[in-house]
């Protein structure tokens, strides 16, 4: 398996558009673990885990978000694997 981790920043009108919940339901149905958060100034902020073919799947999806979102840019950084999760969800 080839673990991987990414941190995701997602900037656009992506806050009160159930980006949160989506990213949810995605990362859950990927099979990834991690969190997804808003921030204060506007963007959307993603740590997941799990194998990198999967993680491939959710930035894809990241760049289209749910309906309602649009997303101007979605900046990628790989990190190292941690296993610091067990599920994926949201933070307040």
């Amino acid at each position: 398996m080839n673990n991987a981790r990414i941190h995701i920043i997602v900037s656009g009108s992506v806050q009160g558009v159930y980006f949160r919940a989506n990213t949810r339901r995605q990362a859950q149905a990927f099979g990834l673990n991690g969190w997804v958060r808003n921030k204060s100034e506007g963007t959307v902020e993603i740590i997941a885990e799990g194998e990198k073919a999967k993680i491939e799947k959710l930035i894809t999806w990241c760049h289209r978000g749910p309906p309602g979102a649009i997303v101007k840019d979605v900046v990628v950084k790989w990190e190292e694997f941690t296993g610091d999760f067990k599920d994926f969800n949201v933070r307040y």
